[in-house]
């Protein structure tokens, strides 16, 4: 049980300001009878509206975030500054987390969710979500490039599965991983003998990020984002 106000804030369509405006107003019901109290405890199962229109409640919640460079990818942390902060009050909840990670220099397409389930078949091994990325060096990207990320490279900690590098332009690609190992795109261009520069996450499985989103902007995923993310196959 939670709050009446908690819950519909929880929503993300308003604020938990505004959402005490509406009950005040008595512009909200519950099981049909007006309710003036915000503290009123809810369970979600019950009939809620708002100007007559029913309010279907989520249980969970999962956030597409565009991460800008400079934070980390934890729900907490000592010295940086956390993704979960770029997370409006709206969208605030308890269990909120980062269903995979990016570099604190890494930008680009973040999902934020407190749905274990859905995170668990997101970064399950097993699965080998692909996830595309664009991609920066300082030194001419190569054919020989090309070939080495198809077949695999061999790291520190073991052979990476194959991968695949498109050359845009000189110093611009697009690499597609199965896997997503620590710092795995910078150790396997370091493999190659260059360093790289920008690293930008476009997708995750079929859910692209959503080009209206400026950097530290989130919003939340719609059902059928939630099913592309779902799906293994990557964008043309």
């Amino acid at each position: 049980m939670e709050r009446l106000d908690k819950l519909l804030a929880s929503q993300g369509m308003l604020s938990r300001r505004e959402v005490r405006e509406l009950i005040a107003a008595g512009r909200v019901t519950v099981e049909g009878g007006v309710e003036k109290r915000p503290e009123r405890k809810v369970s979600g199962q019950e009939t809620i509206a708002v100007d007559g229109l029913p309010v279907t409640v989520q249980k969970t919640l999962t956030l597409m975030l565009h991460k800008p460079r400079g934070y980390v990818s934890a729900a907490r942390d000592a010295r940086d500054k956390t993704v979960l902060e770029l997370v409006p009050p709206q969208y605030r909840r308890k269990g909120l987390f980062p269903a995979g990670r990016l570099d604190k220099d890494t930008t680009g397409l973040m999902i934020l969710t407190d749905d274990g389930a859905l995170a668990h078949e997101i970064l399950a091994p097993k699965r080998h979500v692909p996830k595309r990325y664009r991609v920066t060096v300082d030194l001419p990207l190569t054919e020989e490039m090309v070939t080495r990320f198809a077949e695999g490279i061999a790291l520190k900690d073991g052979m990476c599965r194959p991968a695949r590098l498109e050359i845009l332009s000189e110093h611009t690609g697009i690499v597609t991983l199965q896997e997503g190992r620590y710092h795995q795109i910078k150790r396997m261009f370091g493999c190659c003998g260059v360093a790289v520069t920008a690293l930008h996450r476009l997708s995750m499985g079929a859910l692209a990020l959503d080009e209206a989103l400026a950097p530290g902007e989130c919003r939340p995923i719609t059902a059928e984002e939630q099913a592309l993310l779902r799906q293994q196959r990557v964008p043309e």
